[in-house]
């Protein structure tokens, strides 16, 4: 099982504007990903707050995922984020890397997966792709306790 992402900008709030978006995004998710629609769990598609004229499961099914269980949804309204975007979230049962698939204006929401090119620093020849690896802590050391009371267990399982 992989989960594998996908997003969109939408050229208006149109309904055919929404459908030509979705098709293509679907497209590219099972081309780029080897998938059939048998092999597509379920997907989750969201929009943002200023597309409202359709559904984004309804151009999947039109392009060919009759039956994936489907729901949509709205984003959260953040102040100053990208309009008209269409978001979706697949659950396949497949093997192999997943590949993320941003098209049109989302490219800028993860540039770093992006069509799988790293990310390009701009100004800098060399790709990089940001560190999904948590910063580390510094080390601390604990006190010293007291001395360990009589009959209590140590770590190697022998009586102090």
């Amino acid at each position: 099982m992989r989960g594998i992402r996908g997003a969109t900008q939408v050229a208006a709030n149109t309904r055919d504007a929404i459908e030509e978006a979705v098709v293509e995004l679907c497209q590219e998710l099972t081309r780029r990903n080897h998938l059939t629609p048998e092999e597509i769990t379920w997907a989750i598609f969201t929009v943002t707050h200023d597309l409202d004229a359709d559904f984004p499961a309804r151009g999947a099914r039109v392009q060919g995922w009759g039956g994936v269980p489907m729901i949509c949804s709205q984003e959260i309204p953040v102040p100053g984020s990208m309009p008209r975007i269409i978001r979706v979230l697949l659950h396949a049962s497949s093997r192999g890397a997943p590949h993320h698939v941003y098209l049109r204006g989302a490219q800028a929401l993860r540039p770093d997966l992006h069509h799988g090119v790293p990310f390009q620093v701009p100004g800098e020849g060399k790709p990089t792709v940001p560190s999904r690896k948590p910063a580390r802590k510094a080390a601390t050391r604990k006190p010293p306790r007291g001395p360990r009371p009589a009959g209590r267990r140590t770590t190697r399982g022998t009586r102090a």
